[in-house]
């Protein structure tokens, strides 16, 4: 796994600086065979949040998905479907670093995976599945993706 400086947006950020960048990414709504849901614990700043990243060149929504919830989980996505599109100017914030970005991001509901949960990765210092009424404090806009998931009915959710 390269580090951010390797990565296409560090290579975006090396060329503009903290100025506003759209930044294309996935988000993993990955359930068990209970309904729980997957929540990974960020190394960098201790907060739950889904299997999530920004897309690298060369590849498409599904290639991003598949690397960041195996890179942050250690699980396979064998299936996945998009349950929503987030892309609206709230989305927007400014990282640890300063770097601005709006976020356009395709959430998938991931219920068919395969493999053994790794709850420590480069990303990650813990991961388990979370009954949704049982949940830890999350971002706001995590908090809306699982209200979302109450919503869906198989209709994408654009916002």
């Amino acid at each position: 796994m390269p580090g951010f400086d390797e990565s296409y947006l560090g290579w975006l950020r090396k060329l503009v600086g903290n100025q506003r960048l759209i930044t294309p990414a996935t988000r993993a709504v990955i359930r068990d065979g209970k309904g729980r849901v997957l929540l990974v614990r960020r190394s960098d700043n201790g907060q739950w949040v889904m299997p999530a990243g920004s897309m690298e060149l060369g590849e498409s929504v599904m290639d991003c998905l598949r690397r960041e919830v195996k890179e942050e989980s250690g699980l396979d996505v064998l299936d996945a479907q998009v349950m929503a599109i987030y892309s609206e100017s709230r989305f927007a914030f400014t990282n640890a670093y300063g770097g601005e970005h709006q976020m356009f991001v395709v959430v998938f509901l991931v219920e068919q995976w395969a493999g053994k949960l790794i709850t420590q990765t480069d990303e990650t210092t813990d991961a388990r599945f979370f009954a949704l009424n049982e949940l830890p404090n999350l971002p706001p806009v995590y908090r809306e993706t699982l209200d979302d998931l109450q919503r869906y009915t198989g209709s994408v959710i654009v916002k």
